[in-house]
């Protein structure tokens, strides 16, 4: 590849950053990043990077300020050592959640974090499936919002089932379950809930029909389970006769694990986006499936001036 980047790891992800390095045959440029005993963050770049593009992969995952801190610093300190541009590869975008007002005298943090990746000098955001797509707009910089669907519809398929119906756990998710009934050819259920506050939902009823069918829950992220769970309950009282749940980012927050694992869910698909603990990873239901080789290569592209939008079509 022409005008080999530099990529830069920080310590958020540094398996998947070893991965996409692997994919784009780069090896990651030695950096070191510390704590002082206060916690604060110190960074030292050990490689020239004057002229050079560089990419830092950072996802900004638990604990979300450390590493979004961290990410900002590496930033800074790449700015300071005159790299030509600056890319940040973000992921899991935190704080994507906080993306209006909801009541009266709230943040619109997604905001506040784009204002600040930006300040700190970026240039380019790469991220995948964000919570919300209008936070493409928060920025002044391009941002190119990768999708996992390609990456775990090929997943989905290598189960081998038939009778499938996806099922979007909520009404804000319809699109993309209906995304992935259109390409697996697969009937669509939606789950009408009722939120009373926040991080806990309760299901109301299931529109469509899920009886003796393989239910397949799809959403973009899984956090404290709460709604995946009592969604996998009213789909199994419905009479579905498998359930799979399908995500992009495993957050697994709380008593997410516990959850899951005392769910009727049979199987948790999601990506590396975020790195799992060592409770999910020996819970024996959650399937993780690799986005480096999408993520590498929109670098590539992105590097040689190639089109994005050619990875989905």
């Amino acid at each position: 590849m022409e005008n080999l980047p530099l990529l830069i790891a920080g310590t958020s992800n540094p398996a998947l950053a070893e991965k996409i390095g692997h994919y784009l045959g780069i090896k990651l440029a030695p950096a070191k990043v510390k704590r002082f005993s206060d916690g604060e963050v110190m960074v030292e770049i050990d490689e020239n990077v004057r002229g050079k593009d560089v990419f830092v992969i950072q996802s900004t995952c638990p604990p979300v300020n450390d590493n979004l801190m961290e990410l900002l610093i590496i930033i800074d300190a790449l700015k300071r050592a005159s790299a030509k541009t600056i890319a940040a590869v973000i992921p899991y975008y935190g704080y994507a959640r906080q993306d209006r007002k909801v009541a009266p005298r709230t943040p619109i943090s997604a905001k506040l974090v784009a204002d600040l990746i930006t300040i700190a000098g970026t240039h380019r955001v790469l991220t995948v499936d964000l919570h919300a797509g209008q936070i493409q707009g928060f920025f002044n910089i391009p941002v190119d919002n990768l999708y996992a669907s390609p990456t775990l519809l090929e997943h989905l398929r290598m189960l081998k089932e038939d009778n499938l119906v996806i099922v979007s756990p909520d009404a804000g998710g319809v699109e993309r379950a209906r995304a992935y009934a259109k390409r697996l050819e697969a009937g669509l259920a939606i789950i009408d809930k009722r939120r009373e506050k926040p991080n806990q939902s309760e299901v109301m009823h299931i529109i469509g029909n899920v009886k003796d069918k393989v239910a397949i829950l799809i959403d973009d992220m899984i956090d404290t389970a709460g709604t995946l769970c009592n969604s996998a309950e009213a789909l199994k009282q419905n009479g579905a006769q498998k359930i799979y749940a399908c995500a992009t980012h495993p957050v697994f927050s709380g008593p997410a694990i516990e959850r899951i694992i005392q769910s009727p869910i049979d199987k948790v698909i999601v990506t590396d986006t975020i790195p799992l603990s060592e409770k999910a990873k020996s819970s024996g239901k959650i399937n993780v499936v690799t986005i480096s080789s999408l993520i590498g290569e929109a670098i590539r592209r992105i590097t040689s001036g190639g089109s994005l939008s050619a990875l989905f079509v």
